[in-house]
């Protein structure tokens, strides 16, 4: 059963170059690409070609010492780190690439709170160690005290099958059982690889090899490593079909092409599969081309059996969801975009709407991309993590669609809460319609986004209709009434509802359940959230007082500073509306020389909320897509009863 292992790492590290060298020893190509030369084998779309940066994430196969693997060549900048992710689902294992000269970087630190999060084997790869400044000592204490990593440098401890003093050692003080024997003289190379490879599967080893993945220094030991220290995965092959979707893209002709992690069970083509719906429906949908990727070019398969990378035809499943057995189950993703930036090209050239269907598929790939349109305006805006991400989606418009475009200056994305418990009711009766809900809205735990939970009894309400409340509570972002951003940390209770024998439809409890939630922040003390950055400024000494100014200034704050040798490090926390356009300054008034690296936090209350609020000028009464007012029916008619005037019409009494 093959393994999937996906490359990870800040940007520049040497990724892309590794994975290179790597299926190039396996034998996998026949020459070495190199991304300044724009021949790199897994960086084969124009655009990443042109930039000298990976945007999206390819897939391989190589063998190694008489085993499978998959590689997974994932994006390094952080703008692209959504699709590192989905990607990342995919995989068994990672290797995680760090620069002997940089050491551990702030996206470093992202990636590898993702990899703990998800529980694989982490391998590290110190690479660079012909750079000036390397270090692989300093990389090494980095990682286990900044990452608090359990490392091993196996580079330097395993070779021809025999373990160091020192490695043995470490891996002793690991497990007790092995430890006993150590400290007796009774244990022996093979009893220290079995335990290696046990603390490797269980995340309590993260063996590092270090070299030099431009000349191939060391990167056959990693690959031996490799090899020896993953412990064979359990196969299912007669089990039902169960597969993942960890990505989407389009062929030229527009097909759809889905990317499929095989788990359990043999998928074949032509097979009928299980698929989710977008109301929470199972849907039936048959498998049609079978293929395997390897780089830009594929071959048709008749079956993928269990721990296959595949990609299929003829599914509509988005990326995180399942496919077959356990359909309707999905993984959650922790990356989201923190700006939002308004799409800008020639209105008397290209339709409006012909454009919005075009950036529909380029959101189908990038689901982050949060497409919206704002009919009344005529206006298209995307969802981005950076200003990197513009300039690629303007190449891949000008590239795919030969659609000149521009965009907008990037705002920040905020949020919005509630302080304290609101009810809030929704009435839905126009003629042959009806449907009532009630719902109490609480404020929730911090990142825990939209919960919901039912106290209403089924003898009330059956649970039929009690369920299809809760996929409408879930099927939409709802919106805040400050700004009309997305609602977050709010739990929803549903506390009673109704529905009529003949005239209520599905669709009645949408409406019904949209104008409840609605209503109810109305009336909520609502709370404005915005993004904050947690960043790392390394300058000369003078200069790091003016970062403190700065950050303080942004309404920031900054953990006292760290001497390293001849520099300051400066940490700390301030709003992504201060520090995204830093940069700039930064390496201005540095010369170039400082260091500044963020990565998201966390969101917290607004430090400006009125000026914000101004500044957006959003009137949550003339929102026609997110009303809170209620429709009653009179005399075979319906009328519109306005949020503060509903509450005394509704039938149902709520204590």
């Amino acid at each position: 059963m093959p393994i999937s292992i996906a490359i990870l790492a800040h940007v520049d590290a040497g990724k892309t170059t590794l994975s290179e060298q790597i299926l190039y020893r396996a034998g996998t190509i026949r020459s070495l690409g190199r991304v300044d030369r724009q021949d790199a084998f897994l960086d084969f779309n124009p655009v990443e070609r042109e930039r000298g940066i990976t945007v999206f994430a390819a897939q391989s196969q190589f063998g190694w010492a008489g085993r499978r693997f998959f590689l997974l060549d994932t994006p390094g900048h952080a703008d692209f780190a959504g699709e590192m992710e989905r990607s990342l689902r995919a995989a068994d294992c990672a290797v995680l690439v760090v620069s002997a000269a940089e050491g551990v970087q702030s996206h470093t630190v992202t990636l590898w709170r993702l990899l703990r999060a998800q529980k694989l084997p982490v391998f590290f790869f110190v690479n660079k160690l012909d750079r000036p400044g390397a270090d692989h000592e300093r990389v090494q204490n980095q990682l286990r005290e900044e990452l608090g990593a359990a490392c091993a440098d196996f580079s330097a401890g395993y070779t021809d099958g025999h373990f160091s003093e020192e490695l043995a050692e470490q891996l002793a003080s690991l497990d007790d059982v092995l430890l006993e024997r150590y400290l007796d003289g009774d244990c022996t190379d093979a009893e220290l690889l079995e335990t290696a490879r046990k603390l490797t599967a269980a995340g309590e080893l993260f063996p590092i090899y270090k070299g030099t993945a431009l000349t191939g220094d060391g990167v056959e030991a990693l690959l031996s490593g490799l090899s020896e220290l993953l412990p064979e995965p359990e196969e299912k092959p007669e089990a039902p079909v169960r597969a993942l979707a960890y990505q989407v893209r389009h062929d030229k002709q527009g097909g759809r092409i889905v990317f499929l992690k095989v788990q359990q069970g043999t998928l074949r083509t032509r097979d009928e599969l299980p698929v989710p719906g977008k109301d929470g429906e199972l849907l039936a949908e048959k498998v049609g081309e079978l293929r395997r990727y390897s780089g830009p070019k594929f071959v048709p398969l008749a079956e993928a059996g269990p721990g296959e990378l595949c990609a299929v035809t003829g599914l509509s499943v988005m990326p995180g969801q399942i496919v077959g057995d356990g359909a309707g189950e999905g993984v959650p993703f922790s990356m989201q975009p923190l700006l939002s930036a308004e799409l800008r090209f020639d209105e008397t050239k290209y339709h409006p709407l012909t454009v919005l269907g075009w950036m529909r598929e380029l959101e189908d790939e990038e689901p982050l991309l949060g497409v919206e349109w704002n009919g009344e305006a005529r206006r298209i805006s995307v969802r981005v993590m950076g200003e990197i991400q513009l300039e690629i989606l303007t190449g891949m418009l000008a590239e795919r669609y030969g659609l000149p475009v521009s965009f907008g200056e990037c705002r920040v994305l905020y949020r919005e809460t509630i302080a304290a418990p609101v009810h809030g009711c929704g009435h839905f009766e126009p003629l042959r319609h009806y449907a009532e809900v009630h719902v109490r809205l609480e404020p929730g735990e911090p990142g825990s986004g939209i919960t919901f939970a039912s106290e209403c009894r089924t003898d009330d309400l059956v649970a039929n209709w009690q369920n299809l409340i809760r996929t409408h509570v879930f099927e939409k972002e709802h919106r805040g009434v400050l700004t009309g951003s997305p609602l977050t940390d709010v739990k929803i209770v549903l506390l009673a509802g109704r529905a009529h024998l003949k005239h209520t439809e599905g669709g009645d409890f949408r409406e019904a359940t949209y104008r409840a939630i609605r209503q109810g922040l109305m009336q909520a003390e609502n709370i404005l959230l915005e993004p904050w950055y947690a960043f790392e400024a390394e300058t000369e000494p003078s200069l790091a007082g003016r970062v403190i100014a700065d950050i303080q200034r942004m309404a920031g704050e900054c953990l006292p500073p760290e001497t390293l040798g001849v520099s300051v490090l400066v940490r700390g926390f301030a709003p992504v509306s201060g520090l995204r356009g830093y940069a700039r300054e930064f390496t201005s008034f540095t010369r170039g020389k400082g260091r500044l690296t963020l990565r998201f936090d966390r969101y917290r209350p607004c430090h400006n909320t009125a000026e914000v609020v101004a500044e957006r000028g959003y009137e949550p009464e003339r929102d026609g897509d997110n009303t809170p007012d209620s429709v009653f029916c009179s005399h075979g008619a319906g009328f519109v009863v306005k949020w503060n005037e509903a509450p005394a019409m509704m039938h149902l009494s709520v204590e």
